[in-house]
């Protein structure tokens, strides 16, 4: 197998699973670093993203960060072309729309589906064929499952592309869930002949103990529906990358919270994250939680900020609710005596806004003037205008870089400078995202606050995040080659599903 030119059509493959959360993100980012360390020119794709863990590609646009780390995994430069349509959720029932990187407008889940996702056919249709016209492979991801009867007419990022761009179809499917035979079966048997002539067979993910026993079992699916499992693919912990394709992320389940690694000095430290609602960005924390010595765990409780060394107050869609509830539950006041004890808080980008002065906000919530909790000399207003940068600086003697995602605009009045916001005393505030991944000034900014807190704690002088990485996006690539049949798989991208699939009963409802 080798790349070809990028002249042309390039081959394609749709990850489809048969739940949220099968594991499409990593099987799709798995298979991007596979084909690509075989000499493979390949991009990922995804044609509508729901999730509030986005980025900022270097053009100004705002795309799913599960994209952005397959475009990494591909060894790609991320652009909206990979992510045309980001669903930003704002409450239960409506979200924020971006379309190609910028934010078009709010809009409730019936006037989605009732109409404005099947305008947007056409572009998503537009960017990936622009992308199969560059690249000679480009990896799909779905959303959700492809057997949900009841948004079928308006889908645009499962059978939906698949017919129009005749992609065969992948079906991830969760065997640490249980149940996995039935929904495969199931996923197939929902969908109309028309889109069952695409999904060419299945893949198991999280599989734990002997496959000679899931063997028997695959055979009999294979007899059942006319299509073959193309892998089965190990339980491994630590490869929940940069996910989140929902609404809503569990305190004690989705987020990820770190297995603390030996310390290199005498001490740790401890990380408390506030999980506010409509948490965003919860991937900052992430190269926290990848320093030796570092405890990183999501909270709720007043109480279990007691013995946090620093507190992190994360991004949200909303700023204001996040204020409320950090008060109801008693936060806000725990988060004051730390101010006044001179122990450590980091507030990021809507974590900022809160350590704030002062709330405007007719955009997001519309609630208008809002005290913050007084903490930083920071007055925020809400532009209808979203920024969307990625700025470079210095801070604490460190290049640093990181990406900007708010409407709100910040007007600082005192304090010391930090990065694009300021810091008083042991209070910290910025809006850029992804900081904490520039090495040197991650390491200069925890020993600050191991000095703070009267920690005996050493940052580890080699610790590389990029590098760390690269090393999860090698292992996905690792799961593929040494547990998929790719042969098989390559196939499919090259020339579509097989022809003469069985139809299989009862189909999709009228």
């Amino acid at each position: 197998m080798s790349g070809g030119t990028g002249g042309g059509t390039g081959g394609g493959l749709l990850v489809a699973g048969t739940t949220s959360d099968a594991g499409k993100s990593v099987v799709t980012a798995g298979i991007c670093r596979w084909l690509v360390r075989r000499g493979v020119k390949v991009a990922p794709f995804k044609a509508q993203n729901m999730s509030l863990n986005s980025f900022v590609t270097r053009e100004g646009a705002e795309i799913g960060r599960a994209q952005a780390m397959q475009a990494q995994a591909a060894r790609v430069e991320p652009t909206a072309l990979m992510n045309p349509v980001l669903l930003k959720p704002g409450s239960d029932r409506s979200s924020q729309v971006v379309l190609m990187g910028k934010p078009v407008g709010e809009m409730s889940a019936r006037g989605y589906h009732g109409g404005r996702q099947e305008q947007l056919l056409g572009t998503v249709l537009e960017c990936l064929a622009e992308l199969r016209g560059t690249y000679d492979a480009v990896i799909c991801e779905g959303a959700g499952s492809p057997a949900e009867i009841n948004l079928r007419r308006t889908d645009i990022v499962n059978m939906g592309i698949a017919r129009n761009a005749r992609l065969p179809v992948l079906v991830v499917g969760d065997i640490d869930r249980g149940g996995v035979f039935a929904s495969f079966f199931g996923t197939v048997a929902l969908l109309s002949p028309e889109d069952q002539a695409f999904v060419a067979g299945f893949l198991v993910n999280k599989f734990r103990g002997d496959v000679s026993l899931l063997e028997p079992g695959l055979d009999m699916l294979e007899n059942l529906t006319g299509r073959r499992t193309y892998g089965v693919l190990p339980f491994q912990h630590g490869l929940g990358i940069d996910e989140e394709d929902g609404m809503a992320v569990s305190l004690r389940g989705s987020v990820r919270e770190s297995a603390v690694s030996s310390p290199v000095g005498e001490g740790i430290l401890r990380v408390a994250v506030c999980a506010i609602p409509l948490m965003s960005n919860f991937t900052d924390v992430d190269a926290l939680a990848a320093e030796p010595g570092v405890v990183v765990r999501f909270v709720d409780r007043a109480e279990e900020l007691v013995d946090a060394d620093l507190v992190v107050v994360p991004g949200t869609r909303g700023t204001v609710r996040a204020l409320e509830w950090l008060r109801e539950r008693g936060l806000a006041d725990a988060l004051a005596r730390r101010a006044a004890e001179g122990r450590p808080v980091l507030g990021i980008c809507g974590g900022f806004q809160i350590l704030g002065e002062h709330i405007e906000d007719e955009v997001e919530s519309r609630a208008g003037q809002v005290d913050g909790l007084g903490l930083l000399p920071v007055r925020v207003r809400f532009a209808r205008e979203k920024t969307l940068t990625r700025p470079v600086g210095e801070a604490l003697g460190e290049p640093v870089e990181g990406y900007e995602i708010h409407h709100g605009v910040a007007r600082i009045t005192g304090g010391e400078p930090f990065l694009d916001g300021c810091r008083v005393g042991e209070v910290w505030g910025t809006h850029w995202h992804g900081s904490l991944e520039s090495d040197g000034f991650r390491r200069a900014f925890l020993r600050e606050v191991a000095a703070a807190a009267g920690r005996r704690f050493v940052p580890a002088a080699d610790t590389s995040f990029g590098s760390l990485r690269e090393e999860q996006l090698d292992r996905l690539g690792d799961l593929i080659e040494e547990h998929a049949d790719t042969d098989a798989l390559w196939r499919l991208i090259e020339s579509g599903a097989p022809t003469g699939l069985p139809f299989i009963p009862p189909g999709a409802p009228a």
